[in-house]
């Protein structure tokens, strides 16, 4: 049936149902297009011009939309077999389009949590690295290094509508809280900062986390939903 789709000679139900397959991306009905295609161009490049039925004839230049005088069979055939495999293929670049868009974004996904994890690496093999854990609602660990930072490492955190993002704080003994940086949280609920350069172990108080507007605030807004007393 494919042969006959290829060069545009199914009607009726039949050019339906080929249309149909088609349309749903069905594997076996393109792969079968695909053949029926290579098959068709072969036999035009390798086969001689034959005089074919006056009926078949009339339905090819129908198709094509020309005068029975303009083209040899030959021809005809020849022109719409390219038309099929441009309109195949042209569909083939786009579907290649779509799948290397993809396949870039999940490169620099990949990029972006193999940069975070070398981070982390570097962070936690700091000798001077300490470590506090947290297992109330989130759960996870906050590590500081006074000469490199506080990276927090969390799961369990709530998903957020749009508009709102995760901050954390660094909370001085007996001082107001300071903006430690905003971030995400993976659809699990997984999430991992870090807030590089220099911190003072010995006047830190606490690490938390509240639920802010998604530019960040000033001072917190909301009920921290982490809250990690931090004394070493």
């Amino acid at each position: 049936m494919y042969e006959l789709y290829a060069l545009g000679l199914l009607e009726g139900e039949e050019k339906d149902e080929a249309d149909a397959h088609l349309g749903r991306e069905c594997p076996t009905c393109r792969k079968s297009l695909h053949a029926a295609l290579a098959i068709n161009t072969m036999l035009i490049a390798n086969s001689p011009a034959a005089a074919p039925s006056s009926k078949l004839r009339r339905r090819i230049l129908a198709t094509v939309g020309i005068e029975r005088s303009s083209w040899s069979w030959a021809a005809a055939l020849a022109a719409v077999c390219m038309l099929a495999v441009a309109l195949w293929l042209g569909r083939q670049e786009r579907e290649r389009g779509k799948e290397l868009a993809a396949a870039r974004d999940t490169l620099m996904h990949v990029q972006g949590d193999r940069d975070k994890m070398l981070e982390a690496f570097r962070f936690l093999n700091q000798p001077e690295t300490k470590q506090v854990g947290f297992q109330k609602g989130p759960r996870g660990n906050v590590f500081v290094n006074s000469r490199a930072g506080v990276m927090m490492i969390a799961a369990n955190l709530p998903k957020l509508s749009g508009g709102w993002i995760f901050e954390m704080w660094l909370i001085p003994k007996g001082g107001a809280p300071r903006p430690a940086g905003l971030f995400t949280a993976a659809d699990s609920g997984d999430a991992f900062h870090i807030l590089s350069g220099p911190v003072d172990i010995a006047s830190l108080g606490a690490v938390a986390v509240t639920i802010e507007p998604e530019a960040g605030s000033r001072a917190p807004t909301s009920t921290p939903i982490i809250a990690v007393p931090v004394a070493f």
